[in-house]
């Protein structure tokens, strides 16, 4: 925080956050893959299915600093993923208690990525399935469903072409490094408690939505 204004910001609403955070009465519903898998299309098409509320990790309230964050040491840097998760869990407590509350990204990103830039070589060298590392943590508050969506990387790599945005630092490793993205890819399937639900999200947006909708049905009823 010496060094980084910005860090002294982010343990400011940290320490403002009650511990423990308590779900409201609603569905909270998370959507977690790569970038190009289509997360914003298909959590704008259920929030305006579901009337509900739509957060992101970083919550808002930080993510200015990403860029900030993102050339710091990599301890730094996933220090200020996870501390999001946390600030984020207090909005969503907050909109969990009016409405079906949808979030682009979650502690499965941070916890993914974070095992896979730790791991190197083939996913065979990533911890065993069975490994702690995998498990949610006790203390922050847990989404009622988690989707993940992938689509073939190939089409992945199509759609990224087609949107033309500038890279971030991970995603220029996923494209230059298969056996990195495979590490990402397994280590969400690893998750535990709650684990993620696959969602093949190649076909059209329609169809994406129609499965989407019949999961949330199934698990959120």
């Amino acid at each position: 925080a010496e060094r980084i204004p910005e860090a002294e910001a982010v343990l400011d609403l940290l320490e403002k956050c009650p511990e423990h955070q308590k779900k409201g009465g609603f569905p909270v519903i998370v959507f977690e893959g790569l970038d190009a898998t289509g997360k914003t299309t298909v959590t704008q098409a259920v929030k305006d299915t579901l009337n509900g509320v739509l957060l992101r990790s970083p919550p808002a309230c930080i993510s200015q600093w990403r860029t900030v964050f993102d050339d710091e040491q990599t301890p730094i840097k996933r220090a200020f993923y996870a501390a999001g998760n946390y600030i984020l869990a207090s909005e969503i407590a907050k909109a969990s208690t009016q409405a079906p509350v949808i979030i682009d990204r979650y502690w499965h990103s941070t916890a993914a990525y974070t095992i896979a830039t730790e791991t190197s070589g083939k996913v065979q060298d990533l911890p065993p399935a069975q490994d702690e590392v995998y498990q949610w943590p006790e203390d922050l508050l847990k989404p009622d469903l988690v989707l993940l969506l992938t689509v073939d990387p190939e089409e992945r790599v199509r759609r990224l072409q087609h949107r033309g945005l500038e890279k971030t630092k991970e995603e220029a490793e996923l494209e230059a490094n298969s056996l990195f993205r495979q590490r990402v890819e397994e280590s969400y399937r690893r998750m535990v408690n709650p684990a993620c639900q696959e969602v093949d999200a190649s076909p059209s947006k329609e169809e994406v939505l129609k499965t989407v909708l019949q999961l949330i049905k199934k698990h959120c009823a």
